[in-house]
C-alpha cells in the first residue's frame, strides 16, 4: 500500500529522465560483453516492468548489436491462480510474436516442474501433508528446481549469465537487508554475485523504486510486446478485498501495489486473499469458488471447522485439539504410521502422524476434479480447458498408488469417470494388480470391519505381483517382513497402547517392531517423509 516513508526514485531528476538514464545503463550493460541474460517473469508488476525496461532498452540497439540472447523465464508451478497463469501465458505468447517482428532476441520460455516434483503428485500420490513452515517441501520443487535447472543449463553452455530480476528494497526490511548485503559483493557497478547460482550475477534494475513508482512507470509507459498493463492493474485491484486501485495523487493516496498472488493451494497463509477478493468483488469468477473450498480444506487450521468436507474422517480419530499445534491439527487425516511404515512416537506416546491416508487423498482428488468440471462449466472461454491437474500428473499418481502403495483396488479411473463423467485415458493396470476388483470385494468382504487385516494381505499381494517378472527375487522374504513390521498394529490407539506397555522394558527391544522412541516433533520427522 502506499506509505509516506517511501521514497521515490523519480524525486531528484524527474520520471522521464530516470527511466532514460536506466535504459541507457541497461544498454551499456548489454553491449559490455557475452554473457546471455535471463530475465525472471512472473506476470507480476516488478517483474512486467523490469523485462518492459530491458526490452526497450534494447530495441534502442542498432539491431547489428542485438547479437546477445535474452532468455525470459516464467516459472508456472502448476497451481498458481488460474487467473495470473492465463494471463502470464497470453503474455508470453504476444513476446514471442513481438520478438519475431520486431528482430528482437527475447526467447520467452514457460518453465515447469517435473511430473514426480509436481504438487499433487506428491500430495494426492505420495501423501505429502500441506506445506507449512516447518515442512516447506514445495517451493524448492515447484519453482527453485525448474528455474535453477534452465538458468545453470544456460550457464554451462555459455560459462556465465547475468539474471534481470525485479526485486526492490522497499518490498520489505528482509530483502533489503539481503541486497545490501550483496551490494557489498558487487564486482561491478550493478552486478552483484550469487552465491547458489556459480557463473550467474543478478542485476536488479529496479530495486531503489518503491510501490508506487513501479506502478507509475507501468501506467505511463506502453508494454512494448503488446499486453495491457491497465489489465494488469485490473488484476490487482481484484485482488485486493475493497476492489479498488486508486491513482495516486500523493504519499497519503494507498495504491494496490502490496496486492499478491501465489499458488492457489498455499497454506502457508492463513487465507488466500486475492483468491478471496477476485470471487468478491466479480460474480463472473464464481466459478473459483469450489478452488477456494478446496483450499480451505486443505488447511490445516480448519480442521475443527463444523463444516469441514472431512469431518466424518475427523471425527473418528479421537483427538484432544487443546493439546495440538496449529500445525498438528491435521493428524486426524494422516497415517499413524511413516512413509516407510515404521511407527516413531512423541513424548505424549501419540504415533508422529505420517503421510494421508488413502481415504483423505482419494477425496482431495475427488475435491480437485469436480473443481476443474465447475470451473470448465463456468468459466470464461479461457478456461474453458483449463487443467488444475494434468493428466501426466494422474498418470503418475495411478502408479504411485498402485504399484508403490499397493492399493490394489486401481481407485483413481473410477473417481475419474464418477467426477468428470469421462473414461478415464489410461491403459488397464491388471497385471500389476495380481487379483480383479471383484476379487478385492471378496476379500473386503471377508475381512469385514478389520481393515488392518485387509490391507495387510493386499500388499502382501502387492509384494509379491511386483517381482512378478524378476528372476531373482531373494529380498522378497525381507520385503515381506516389512510389510508384516507395517500392519503389527491395528490403529492408532493400539499403537499408542502398545508404546506405553513397551516403556518397562529395555529400549533396544524397540527395533524389533519398528519402533522409534524419540521426542519426536513434526520439524524433525517430516522430512524424512520422502
Amino acid at each position: 500500500m502506499g506509505n509516506p516513508t517511501q521514497h521515490s526514485a523519480f524525486t531528484e531528476t524527474g520520471f522521464k529522465s530516470t527511466v532514460d538514464a536506466l535504459c541507457e545503463e541497461i544498454r551499456t550493460l548489454y553491449l559490455a560483453d557475452n554473457r546471455p541474460w535471463i530475465v525472471g517473469y512472473s506476470g507480476g508488476k516488478d517483474s512486467t516492468a523490469t523485462l518492459q525496461l530491458a526490452w526497450k532498452a534494447i530495441e534502442g540497439i542498432e539491431p547489428s548489436k542485438r547479437t546477445k540472447i535474452v532468455h525470459v523465464v516464467s516459472t508456472d508451478t502448476l497451481v498458481e491462480n488460474p487467473v495470473v497463469a492465463s494471463w502470464v501465458t497470453l503474455s508470453l505468447n504476444r513476446m514471442l510474436e513481438a520478438a519475431k517482428d520486431k528482430q528482437l532476441p527475447f526467447s520467452p520460455n514457460r518453465l515447469t516442474p517435473a511430473v514426480q516434483d509436481s504438487f499433487w503428485v506428491n500430495l494426492i500420490g505420495k501423501g505429502y501433508p500441506t506445506p507449512r513452515h516447518k515442512f516447506r517441501w514445495c517451493t524448492e520443487r515447484l519453482k527453485i528446481r525448474p528455474s535453477n535447472n534452465f538458468i545453470m543449463s544456460v550457464v554451462k553452455e555459455a560459462g556465465e549469465a547475468i539474471l534481470l530480476l525485479g526485486a526492490r528494497k522497499q518490498e520489505s526490511q528482509a530483502r533489503a537487508k539481503v541486497m545490501a548485503r550483496n551490494e557489498k559483493n558487487r564486482v561491478l557497478d550493478r552486478l552483484s554475485p550469487n552465491s547458489t547460482l556459480p557463473g550467474c550475477s543478478i542485476y536488479t534494475p529496479v530495486e531503489d523504486w518503491s510501490n508506487d513508482d513501479i506502478w507509475t512507470y507501468l501506467t505511463q509507459s506502453e508494454n512494448p510486446w503488446g499486453h495491457d498493463n491497465k489489465e494488469l492493474l485490473g488484476m490487482y485491484a481484484g485482488a485486493s478485498p475493497d476492489g479498488e486501485c486508486p491513482l495516486v495523487v500523493d504519499s497519503n493516496t494507498p495504491s494496490c501495489g502490496d496486492s499478491r498472488f501465489g499458488c492457489w493451494v498455499c497454506t502457508l497463509v492463513e487465507k488466500d486473499k486475492s483468491m478471496s477478493a477476485m470471487i468478491q468483488n466479480d460474480q463472473e469468477k464464481r466459478w473459483m469458488k469450489p478452488m477456494l473450498d478446496l483450499r480451505n480444506a486443505l488447511d490445516f487450521r480448519t480442521m475443527e471447522d463444523p463444516s469441514h468436507p472431512l469431518r466424518a474422517q475427523i471425527d473418528s480419530v479421537k483427538l484432544d485439539y487443546k493439546t495440538l499445534g496449529v500445525d498438528e491439527k491435521d493428524h486426524a487425516l494422516r497415517d499413524f504410521r511413516r512413509m516407510r511404515g515404521n511407527v516413531s512416537f512423541m513424548k505424549n506416546g501419540d504415533p508422529v502422524p505420517g503421510p494421508y491416508t488413502r481415504q483423505s487423498r482419494e477425496a482431495w482428488l475427488k475435491m480437485l476434479l469436480e473443481a476443474q468440471t465447475i470451473a470448465r462449466e463456468l468459466g470464461p472461454e479461457s478456461i474453458k480447458n483449463l487443467e488444475l491437474i494434468t493428466l501426466p500428473e494422474l498418470h503418475e499418481i495411478r502408479r504411485i498408488w498402485v504399484l508403490e502403495k499397493h492399493e490394489l483396488e486401481d481407485s483413481l479411473p473410477q473417481i475419474y469417470q464418477t467426477t468428470t463423467g469421462s473414461v478415464f485415458p489410461g491403459l488397464s493396470m491388471d497385471d500389476s494388480m495380481g487379483l480383479k476388483s471383484k476379487d478385492f470385494d471378496k476379500l473386503k468382504q471377508i475381512c469385514g470391519d478389520d481393515i488392518g487385516t485387509y490391507e495387510l494381505i493386499r500388499e502382501l499381494i502387492g509384494v509379491e505381483n511386483s517381482v512378478k517378472f524378476v528372476s531373482k527375487r531373494s529380498k522378497l522374504l525381507d520385503d515381506f517382513e516389512k510389510t508384516f513390521k507395517k500392519y503389527a498394529f491395528a490403529n492408532r490407539k493400539d499403537a499408542s497402547s502398545f508404546f506405553e506397555e513397551q516403556l518397562q522394558f529395555d529400549k533396544n527391544d524397540d527395533k524389533k517392531f519398528g519402533i522409534v522412541r524419540e521426542d519426536a516433533t513434526e520439524e524433525n520427522l517430516e522430512p524424512p517423509l520422502g
